[in-house]
């Protein structure tokens, strides 16, 4: 059965464009923009947006759905993750599948499969996080990248868990090089962290506060320094993940300067939130644990501003949930044991709009660092990420003018808290399409758990 869909009367805001513009669905796709008024398009449904933005779905390039940390896994499922995220006018994750050491990397991806076939409410690909770098393991990332799994994430942190040292790094960059995979940062100096948590300990600094005083600034740059010139050595290129530290801002800029392929992501906690939050009393602070971690409000004005100049290119969630019951609360009298990570998929299109009121962002480069770009660093351009005739029918009908007050009460994380607790915005999500099947009506769920399919990726469309 064909079905047709038509949007009318709204202004279709891309990357690139700003029009009022009808937009005509069929059978999941755009099919055709036209002038308001000047096609008598018959459609199955008309949805008025007179007034509202039609929007591409948020591409949420770092999430963690079901993730295993800490001995406790992560609090949404990929059934009540990617429900939030539709709530939230997100249309597409990316989420990290995890290589055990002593496991292959295929063992790793089908259990992710696994855990995600039929229980998405939006569409979903994955990245693979290398764990064990050794020769088996980089054959199979030749073999992944050509069954479209085109990015693989590794660590200079957490020694003992998912740490790479330099050598490892080096040889599965050298092998990206070949491969055309994107290899994934997380820099920061986890050897030299683990000694300044030891003696942070043994001082008696045990308040959550002290995560972020322990993973300094300047380790996450020095991290990100050296990431970058293994990069350079083998000839690859690196995204380098939840960049938080102003440092950190300032290697990647000489890097790109310099005219290296070096992309740069943050995340709204670190344009919204900082240590203030860390240091909140009676234990409040362990809400506000990941890593990298809050950094001092002073940073938020050089991301804001590597965002505007694209030295950064991309805010995803790093979307990481535990709940401050039971979970967060392993970490009491010990903040290395609190699980690192934070709820944010339902939040980011809706900080971004805040931020396009308050003057950080024009509307178009919004829909770019939260949209477009993300699709096309990850393979998935311009099938996701844009409105435009053949793409995917992942539309968002946003109320610009709609007021909302952020809270644990109203949202639809599996989580029992709201690290934007309080917060007042302006802009909400209204109405949501994944391939033309709508997913939130006029701020009613009528998604359902399957309808998201896994969406293989091409390698990084920045490079080609």
């Amino acid at each position: 059965m064909s079905t047709r869909t038509v949007i009318r009367g709204g202004l279709v805001i891309t990357a690139s464009d700003e029009v009022h513009a009808d937009v005509l669905i069929e059978d999941g796709r755009v099919a055709a923009l036209a002038v308001p008024g000047t096609q008598e398009w018959g459609a199955d449904r008309v949805i008025d947006a007179t007034g509202k933005y039609v929007i591409p779905g948020g591409v949420d390039a770092h999430t963690h759905m079901e993730l295993p940390f800490g001995g406790t896994f992560a609090s949404d499922t990929f059934e009540t993750g990617t429900r939030a995220a539709a709530w939230g006018g997100t249309t597409t994750i990316v989420d990290f599948a995890v290589q055990s050491v002593g496991h292959s990397l295929r063992e790793g991806l089908d259990a992710w499969h696994a855990k995600a076939e039929g229980n998405c409410a939006i569409d979903y690909g994955f990245h693979m996080i290398v764990s064990d770098v050794n020769q088996d393991t980089l054959k199979e990332m030749d073999l992944l990248v050509e069954e479209g799994v085109t990015s693989f994430k590794q660590f200079m942190a957490y020694p003992g868990v998912f740490y790479s040292d330099d050598g490892q790094i080096l040889r599965a960059m050298q092998r990206s090089a070949e491969n055309g995979g994107l290899i994934m940062m997380h820099a920061e100096n986890g050897i030299a962290i683990d000694v300044l948590v030891e003696q942070a300990l043994a001082r008696g600094e045990t308040d959550p506060r002290y995560h972020g005083e322990v993973r300094k600034a300047l380790l996450e740059a020095e991290a990100t320094h050296r990431a970058i010139r293994l990069a350079q050595v083998a000839g690859a290129p690196l995204y380098v993940v939840h960049v938080s530290a102003m440092e950190a801002v300032a290697e990647l800029a000489r890097a790109r300067d310099e005219g290296l392929n070096v992309f740069g992501e943050t995340c709204p906690q670190y344009l919204f939130l900082s240590t203030d939050n860390l240091a909140e009393p009676d234990f409040e602070g362990a809400k506000y644990v990941c890593s990298t971690p809050l950094r001092p409000r002073e940073h938020q004005a050089q991301l804001w501003k590597g965002l505007r100049t694209n030295d950064l290119q991309v805010v995803s969630t790093d979307h990481c949930p535990f709940c401050f019951v039971g979970q967060k609360e392993l970490g009491r009298g010990d903040f290395s044991k609190i699980p690192n990570g934070m709820p944010g998929v339902e939040n980011r299109m809706d900080l971004l709009h805040q931020a396009v009121v308050d003057g950080h962002l024009s509307r178009r480069r919004w829909i770019e660092i939260a949209c477009a770009t993300p699709a096309r660093m990850f393979g998935m351009y311009p099938k996701k990420g844009t409105i435009a005739p053949g793409s995917d029918a992942d539309i968002v009908i946003y109320d610009p003018g709609a007021e909302q007050v952020i809270s644990a009460e109203t949202h639809h994380m599996n989580v029992d808290y709201s690290a934007y607790e309080g917060k007042r915005t302006t802009g909400r999500v209204e109405t949501v399409l994944s391939r033309g099947e709508v997913v939130i009506n006029e701020r009613e769920y009528t998604g359902r758990a399957g309808h998201g399919t896994y969406t293989p990726r091409s390698t990084c469309q920045y490079l080609n």
